[in-house]
């Protein structure tokens, strides 16, 4: 099902946030005050490539200044999206996979900092 459900995501939509998510990150890294948010974007980039079968395991406590920063200035934004695209993906059966992957990634869009990306299994 992990397959099926990466495979199925990935043409319909991830490789593109995915890459978006790469290019902004570049951009951000440009600047040297951008470099620790251009870091978070690679981090989002790779897990909006395959979702299925990874888990995010949030660390406020490690970065809590800078996921404040984040937080306030586009995370709160980025999770109210995330949290309105897996409203609507739950909506059907057949979505409800990929509404639980974009509940997913509202937690890294968040509180990024410190958050790690791990495989299960």
């Amino acid at each position: 099902m992990r397959t099926i459900g990466n495979i199925i995501w990935f043409i319909f939509g991830g490789f593109l946030m995915s890459l978006a998510w790469f290019l902004l990150g570049v951009l951000l890294c440009i600047t040297i005050i951008g470099v620790p948010f251009g870091l978070q974007c690679f981090k989002f980039a790779s897990l909006n490539l395959a979702p299925f079968g990874k888990e995010i395991r949030v660390q406020f406590s490690e970065h809590p200044i800078a996921n404040l920063i984040w937080a306030i200035l586009a995370g709160w934004e980025m999770a109210l999206g995330y949290l309105c695209s897996g409203l609507i993906c739950c909506i059907t059966i057949v979505g409800i996979p990929f509404g639980l992957q974009a509940f997913k990634m509202m937690q890294l869009a968040f509180l990024p900092f410190g958050a790690d990306i791990i495989k299960t299994k």
